[in-house]
């Protein structure tokens, strides 16, 4: 079992899982920088919607627009 800093408590599956998730999030929204979109179109074309069940974020602090936020920006250097 992972006990992590925060959220639920996991086991190596949970983990593959997640990773996997980030992976086809990052490949998604690389597929749109390159085809030309802009940020804002990244954003609306909800590239984290069949994940965001069950790791969507939605807090005061961050959420899961400011999650693509990032990796576009990460990705656009």
């Amino acid at each position: 079992m992972i006990i992590p800093g925060h959220g639920r408590v996991c086991d190596e599956q949970d983990v593959v899982e997640y990773r996997d998730m980030l992976t086809i999030i990052r490949s998604f929204i690389k597929e749109m920088i390159d085809e030309g979109l802009s940020l804002r179109q990244v954003q609306r074309a909800r590239p984290t919607m069949g994940f965001d069940v069950r790791y969507g974020i939605d807090s005061e602090f961050y959420d899961t627009e400011q999650f693509v936020e990032d990796i576009y920006k990460e990705l656009s250097q």
